[in-house]
């Protein structure tokens, strides 16, 4: 994690097509993604001097944008070729990258069609998301006061600002009670996501997840479950309902961010780092390492 605020670090950011010094990388306070969360982004992280699945991610950034009703002004093969294109100015190669297109300030209120679209991208050193050492031993996480919402109420699907606001004071109110994130659960008042990871259970040798029917079907997520059937293990997406958990022998988180981090405790459950979640990370390790 960086030592200083985000907006005083090194190097440049690609900005709208060309690079810029990262303290002039600027915003007006008018715009539109602050005021009315019209913007979305992606993370991504490079291994070795490569970008892990990153036309995915640039594929989903571009789908991101559709939900909310507006069009990234430049392809998948450009957006790739400029994440690639900052990986290399910063001189990094183990890095996070950061994608965000959001409506600018050309009009202010709710109604924003001729709004210009932005498209900016960030990379830095994140070598993890979790504290090393917490992070080996298992998170220990709080139950969330905000739920998922209801599809039918927000673009769920989207990887969009606006959906991360209960994130932020969900981890806030976890991190004040000594916990490390909080898992949420879904409007419906089943087990649904960490705050910005999905979350895996492990029963008898199977694993078990959330149907991702109203969150993010995170491309991580799909990463370890390919893996997991690889190994032979069974793998089973369903909705799970929050007193299941006093019955699962382990617990583990994925994300771009997260990787793999295993859990010790969820409120009043306890879990154990056995041998999938050990051996998942280790292929995840694998998986990612550019050969």
């Amino acid at each position: 994690m960086a030592s200083k605020s985000f907006d005083q670090l090194d190097g440049e950011i690609w900005y709208n097509g060309e690079f810029v010094d990262w303290r002039d990388a600027k915003v007006h306070v008018l715009t539109h993604g602050l005021h009315y969360a019209s913007s979305v982004f992606e993370g991504e992280r490079a291994y070795g001097g490569e970008i892990f699945k990153l036309r995915q991610h640039t594929d989903r950034l571009i789908k991101s944008a559709e939900y909310l009703g507006f069009e990234i002004p430049y392809t998948a093969d450009e957006i790739d070729e400029a994440c690639i294109a900052t990986l290399k100015r910063q001189g990094l190669t183990d890095a996070y990258i950061r994608p965000i297109a959001w409506r600018g300030s050309e009009m202010m209120g709710i109604s924003a069609q001729s709004n210009k679209i932005n498209l900016a991208i960030a990379v830095w050193a994140w070598p993890s998301y979790f504290d090393p050492e917490e992070r080996l031993k298992g998170l220990r996480l709080g139950m969330a006061e905000y739920c998922r919402p209801d599809p039918r109420t927000i673009p769920s699907f989207a990887k969009a600002a606006g959906l991360y606001m209960i994130c932020t004071l969900s981890k806030h109110k976890a991190e004040s009670e000594g916990y490390t994130d909080a898992l949420m659960l879904d409007w419906r008042g089943r087990v649904a996501e960490a705050t910005g990871a999905n979350v895996f259970f492990i029963k008898d040798g199977e694993i078990i997840t959330p149907d991702p029917d109203c969150f993010l079907n995170g491309i991580t997520r799909q990463t370890i479950i390919d893996l997991a059937k690889k190994r032979g293990i069974k793998v089973t997406e369903r909705a799970i309902l929050p007193e299941e958990m006093e019955g699962f022998e382990g617990c583990f988180l994925t994300g771009t961010a997260a990787e793999v981090t295993p859990v010790s405790e969820i409120g009043p459950y306890k879990f154990v780092v056995g041998d999938i979640i050990k051996t998942l990370m280790e292929d995840y390790t694998k998986e990612v390492t550019p050969s």
